[in-house]
This record gives C-alpha cells, sequence and structure tokens, in this order.
C-alpha cells in the first residue's frame, strides 16, 4: 500500500474512531464512568474496541420491540389495581411509604395487602409446590424463565405445563432464548407445543452479526415468573434447573430462595408477563390482568412488584435499592451472587454502616464468573473499613437475592447488585413489608452466615499487590462489561 493511500485509511479511521468516541460520550442515560470506560478501550484497542462498542456498547432491543413495549407500557406499565382501600398506603408503615412510592414511580403499581406469602423450604420444595399449582389450575398458568434446563426440574415444568394444557387450560410459555436455548432446541420445547402449550422465545438472538442492526446481542430476559389462574405466584432467585445445574457443576448445588405469593400482588406479575408476552406475540392479553384474584388475605403481606429492563429507566433498578439502603435504621442483610455496584450504591452501603446500622453482606466463595469474583472483590476493603460484614458462602453457588431491612421489610426477585441487571437484563423484584415473612427471609440468610467464612479487613490487606492490581483492574472496566 502506497504511503498516500496508507494516510488516507488512517485518517479515515482516526475520524471513524471519532465518531464512535463522541457517540459514546454523547449517548443520555449513562454514567460518566462508563463513558469514560468505553472512550478508553476504543483509544486503547482501536480496531477491537470499535467492534465491541458495536455490538456491546448501547442499550438497544430494537426499534420494533421498544416501541411494543412502550405501546403496552402506557396501560400495563400504569396499570391501577382494584383495591378495596382507597388509599393504597393506608397500611404501610410511615416510614415505608417513600420506599413503595419509589417502586410505584418504576412500574406503576402501588402496593397492595390481602395477600399470603410463604417462603419454600429449598428448591426441590419450591418446584414441588409449582407442580402442585399447575396440577389445580382451571383457567390458565404463564411462566417466563431465564434459564429453563431439560433436566429433571425442567421435565417436570414441561409435563406439568403439558397436562395443564390437555386438560384444557390455557398455558403460556416463554423462555430466554440464550439461557434456554438447550431446552428451545430440544425435542421437549415441540412437544409442549404440540400438546396444546402456547410457546414464546425472549429477545430472540437469530444471526449475532445482524444484531447491531436489530439491538444489542447480550440483552436478555432474566426474569423469572410463574403465574397460576391470576392468584397465585411465584417470585425469587429460582430458574427452572435442578439445584445440581449440571451445566456449571463445579459451582453446584445452585442455592435459591423462592416465595409463593397468594392474592392480588399475583395481578402484578401478571402485568410483567403480558407486556414480555405481547412484546413478543401478536395476541392481546391487556384485559387478563384485570380479573380480580379470587382469594385474598385480611390485612397478610403487602407487596409491590418492580419491573425492570432495558426499556425502563435507566436508574430505576439502582434507585430502589438505594432508597431500601438509606431507609435502614437498625439492620441491613444482603444476599447476592454478583456485586458490581454503582459508585452511589457502594457509597449507600458504607454510609448505612457508619452511621450504626448492622450491615451483613453475604456473597459466594466461589462465583461461576471470575470477572464478577475480581471485581466483587475490589470493593471489600472500603465495605470493611466502614463496618461492613462480608461473609463468603463456601457450599456451592449462593444465588440468592434479597435484601432484608429492619427485619419487617424485604425485597426478592431475579436482581442481582450489578450492573448487567440495572441496564441489560429485564428482571422482576417484589418489595414486601410482613414482619413473620421478613424474618423468614432472614432466618435463611443466617442459615447462609452460620454456614460461612467471615472475611477480615487483615485477609484483605494482605492480599499481594498483584491480586489488588488484578481486582481493581477488572471492577476498572466494569462499566463496559
Amino acid at each position: 500500500m502506497s504511503p498516500f493511500f496508507s494516510f488516507v485509511f488512517l485518517l479515515l479511521y482516526i475520524l471513524v474512531a471519532l465518531a464512535f468516541m463522541a457517540r459514546a460520550l454523547l449517548r443520555p442515560h449513562r454514567e460518566p464512568s462508563s463513558r469514560m470506560a468505553w472512550v478508553l478501550v476504543m483509544f486503547t484497542l482501536p480496531l477491537f474496541g470499535i467492534i465491541a462498542y458495536i455490538f456491546f456498547g448501547e442499550t438497544n432491543i430494537g426499534r420494533k420491540r421498544a416501541a411494543k413495549y412502550k405501546e403496552t407500557s402506557s396501560t400495563i406499565g400504569r396499570y391501577t389495581d382494584t383495591h378495596p382501600t382507597p388509599d393504597p398506603y393506608e397500611n404501610t408503615e410511615a416510614r415505608h411509604a417513600p420506599l413503595f412510592r419509589t417502586g410505584q414511580s418504576i412500574s406503576g403499581f402501588r402496593p397492595v395487602g390481602g395477600n399470603s406469602g410463604e417462603l419454600t423450604k429449598d428448591s426441590v420444595d419450591a418446584i414441588d409446590r409449582m407442580v402442585a399449582d399447575m396440577d389445580a389450575a382451571t383457567d390458565h398458568i404463564h411462566v417466563l424463565f431465564y434459564i429453563w434446563l431439560e433436566d429433571v426440574t425442567g421435565l417436570r415444568i414441561v409435563e406439568a405445563l403439558k397436562r395443564a394444557a390437555k386438560r384444557g387450560v390455557t398455558v403460556r410459555a416463554m423462555a430466554d432464548d440464550l439461557g434456554s436455548r438447550k431446552l428451545i432446541g430440544s425435542e421437549h420445547w415441540p412437544a409442549m407445543e404440540k400438546a396444546g402449550v402456547k410457546l414464546a422465545r425472549a429477545l430472540p438472538i437469530g444471526n449475532p452479526l445482524f444484531h447491531p442492526i436489530r439491538g444489542r446481542v447480550d440483552l436478555r430476559n432474566h426474569r423469572k415468573i410463574v403465574v397460576i389462574d391470576n392468584s397465585i405466584t411465584y417470585c425469587g432467585s429460582q430458574n427452572c434447573a435442578d439445584a445440581e445445574f449440571r451445566v456449571k457443576p463445579k459451582y453446584a448445588p445452585w442455592v435459591d430462595l423462592q416465595v409463593r405469593f397468594q392474592g392480588p400482588i399475583a395481578r402484578q406479575n401478571q402485568w410483567l408477563f403480558v407486556q414480555d408476552w405481547m412484546a413478543h406475540v401478536d395476541e392481546d392479553l391487556r384485559d387478563l390482568p384485570r380479573i380480580p384474584p379470587e382469594q385474598s388475605v385480611a390485612g397478610g403481606v403487602i407487596a409491590q412488584v418492580n419491573g425492570t429492563g432495558p426499556t425502563v429507566r435507566a436508574s430505576a433498578m439502582p434507585e430502589m435499592f438505594e432508597a431500601l439502603l438509606h431507609a435502614a435504621r437498625d439492620s441491613l442483610t444482603i444476599t447476592t451472587p454478583y456485586y458490581v455496584p454503582t459508585e452511589a450504591m457502594q457509597s449507600s452501603i458504607c454510609a448505612a454502616a457508619y452511621r450504626g446500622v448492622r450491615v451483613r453482606f453475604v456473597v459466594p466463595k466461589r462465583n461461576d464468573s471470575w470477572i464478577v469474583a475480581a471485581a466483587s472483590r475490589s470493593y471489600y476493603h472500603d465495605l470493611l473499613d466502614a463496618g461492613v460484614e462480608i461473609f463468603e458462602y463456601p457450599k456451592g453457588l449462593l444465588h440468592t437475592k434479597s435484601l432484608v431491612v429492619d427485619e419487617d421489610l424485604a425485597m426478592i426477585g431475579s436482581a442481582n447488585l450489578d450492573r448487567r441487571s440495572f441496564e441489560l437484563n429485564y428482571e422482576n423484584n417484589i418489595l414486601f413489608q410482613h414482619e413473620a415473612l421478613a424474618q423468614a427471609v432472614l432466618a435463611r440468610q443466617e442459615e447462609y452466615i452460620a454456614d460461612s467464612h467471615r472475611v477480615t479487613i487483615e485477609e484483605v490487606e494482605a492480599w499481594s499487590v498483584w491480586r489488588r492490581l488484578w481486582n481493581n483492574t477488572i471492577a476498572m472496566i466494569g462499566p463496559v462489561l
């Protein structure tokens, strides 16, 4: 190549690189650290950085699907529950009302009472309860899973859905196209359809090379939703898979937490399912969640669904978590498998400890993501220095996502305390006020803590320079990851 053409090529490349850097800097709803990280990647890894930005740099699910979500949000997201109490906040503690109002600003759901809530014993018990409820269903069953495997658990749910469909129950099943790709590609997926189950793939992958046009390839539906007869719903961290999780056996067992709710809260999870379904399937289900539940409990659990994702404001989930962290007065117990926080969230946890709140933080000792493990540990010193108690759970991958505030308020669901859950995944959590149920979740967290190793600041300070350099380097590019 002649010097002239080499110069022209270099000039064109510089102009293209500057254009992408400018785009990264001008994108709305992005933290300064994220903008800086992308500019740094494109500057230090010229060609690779631009290609990476094309595929992973922008939160985009495609204009057509985004328009469908926006259309359904106008009626579903702003849905007001039919509730016998004129003021939905009448029975909430005054100090909790601002937290529920923060949640209401996300999906439009008000807190509702009249619910029962029961923490399942373990993963097997959760599936046993689901199958029993599915076998008792009379009108419809809706399920959505991020990971649905063709193992014992996965096939138990497959068979329960097939049985329900054959006896005339309307069954709709949705699975993430990446997380559940093995089941979707197996003989069991068409067998469900043949049995009468209506199926949908969430965020279909297709040809990854075309994704920069259709939307970002790694945006996923991470929700775990089960709704039965508009009255029963399950919420927690559990996917449709055995605890042994044979796709990653060396990290097993997966340790999850699941709550079975019955009452009006089921309709809020129903709205999320309907919204996801209508974004992928040409079927109007908007009237379905308006059907009142058959049963409710006097008083009971006051609960609210928080549904977030790429088509919801980018700050929604971090705002919810940070509001809970700032609300704690006496105690705060957090379990999460993945911790890559925003700066504000890290500061909020430290601030809670500084003001005298007992903060306990439980994470797995061995993480299935070496990147997340390194990034998480880069935050340990500041947390410990503030007085946060950190516990590493050694008996498998602690997959539970739970937060208990002052022993009477809790949030459980699918969202991790990491940037992927905050910005890239569709997630569903339930915030609830109920002393007995919150303390049941806390008791489960206490079991994790009893089996865990407590990390001390002396241990962290004894880490080698190379280990600290590695952890901090990985954390620095966290906004890109």
